[in-house]
């Protein structure tokens, strides 16, 4: 079945699209070698600042990885029929997330072989390493589910029993990547912005809002480039699910305000301050903070409505205004927002380097391209089925 993925087609826009992949990743690979000779010094990080872009978009695309569990758990659990065409799409996107996710580590660790260590030296008191042993099962987990029910489809017969039982164990195996990612934040008692019960929660809604909004747009693009249309009906039950995940998300964040400023714990209240207005005469992220104020606003003014939730158009954009906006609130100022203040009430500024600029782009070429090579496969697959299945009708209709 790889085949479908490797053999070159008369498509030049796909593998042009490949090609400019590839270069990406080669730019980043090229950093990444300069940042393993001379160390993260390269970076923007410091002492008070030892999490910043890498670490904010392994958070970032664990929720992407965790959305899957939107389009599996109703379908398998809930017979919700429209979702059957684009389960094994999610399936496909939630490895290329957590992929991505386990490069952030290892780019973020400065020593690639400081990851065996967690394995060859377990601490199992430690939240990383539970982290990493999720996310690993996970990545396992989705690329069996995936693989053995598109092999099964494009050979036209029912996947094996056993593949059903590894779907169910996904379910709550995909609640658990980001519970335990949020714990990595939530168990350290010097950060009063991190120290919160509700950080699972609302990582998991937030969750449950950007990745269903990326399976849109991609559902979107498959349908213009590769023919593929995963059903009206499937598209508009996501975008119910986007709707009231992101509506819980935004109210999860806005609730924070009352938490700190009514409370007036200083440790938190200066977290807001220092992402929404500037403390202590930094500002460097006030301005993306606002746009992610009004992009979610925006996406949720598109998303109640059920007439802008069900026009194509204003969906795109909605859908796009949410991964925007996630983005920048997790992938981007959560981190760095909890690390903003020091123990000595100082606050050290943070800019990405260059360095880390490229290799993050060349680790979403990488996803992006993997995710690429997977579609091109469910697309040939999903071709193949739906002939097969034409002419069997027709076959039928003529013995009639």
């Amino acid at each position: 079945m790889l085949e479908k993925a490797l053999i070159k087609e008369n498509n030049r826009i796909f593998w042009y699209w490949i090609l400019s992949l590839v270069v990406l990743v080669g730019v980043g690979f090229n950093s990444y070698l300069h940042q393993l000779d001379q160390g993260l010094t390269v970076t923007g990080l410091s002492r008070d600042i030892s999490w910043g872009l890498y670490i904010g978009q392994f958070t970032f695309f664990v929720g992407v990885a965790a959305s899957a569990v939107m389009l599996v758990l109703p379908y398998y659990l809930h017979n919700v029929k429209e979702f059957g065409r684009i389960t094994v799409v999610g399936e496909f996107l939630a490895v290329s997330a957590v992929i991505m996710c386990m490069l952030f580590i290892i780019v973020d660790m400065g020593m690639p072989m400081r990851v065996l260590n967690m394995f060859l030296y377990p601490t199992f008191n430690s939240p990383m390493f539970w982290d990493a042993t999720v996310l690993t099962g996970y990545l396992l987990l989705n690329i069996f589910i995936g693989w053995n029910v598109l092999e099964a489809e494009s050979k036209g017969v029912n996947p094996p029993k056993w593949v059903k039982t590894l779907i169910i164990i996904s379910i709550p195996w995909a609640v658990s990547i980001h519970t335990v990612t949020a714990f990595l934040y939530a168990g350290l008692p010097g950060r009063h912005y991190w120290l919160t019960a509700l950080i699972a929660p609302k990582f998991l809604a937030s969750a449950f809002a950007t990745g269903p909004a990326l399976l849109i747009l991609i559902c979107f693009l498959l349908k213009k480039f590769a023919g593929f249309d995963a059903g009206k009906k499937a598209i508009q039950k996501l975008a119910l699910i986007i709707t009231y995940a992101m509506s819980i998300s935004i109210f999860m964040v806005a609730v924070e305000f009352f938490t700190a400023f009514f409370s007036q714990v200083p440790g938190h209240m200066v977290t807001l301050q220092y992402l929404f207005v500037g403390a202590h005469g930094y500002s460097q992220f006030v301005a993306i903070m606002w746009i992610f104020v009004i992009l979610a606003v925006l996406a949720l003014g598109l998303l109640i409505p059920r007439k802008t939730r069900e026009n194509d158009k204003t969906l795109i954009i909605a859908c796009i205004f949410v991964f925007v906006s996630m983005f920048i609130e997790k992938g981007l100022t959560f981190v760095i927002g909890g690390l903003s203040e020091n123990p000595f009430g100082e606050i050290t500024p943070y800019i990405p380097g260059i360095h880390e600029v490229l290799i993050s782009i060349g680790i979403w070429a990488l996803g992006i391209m993997i995710a690429s090579l997977f579609y091109k496969m469910v697309v040939s697959v999903k071709r193949e089925s739906d002939f097969a299945n034409a002419s069997f009708n027709k076959q039928e209709m003529r013995d009639c």
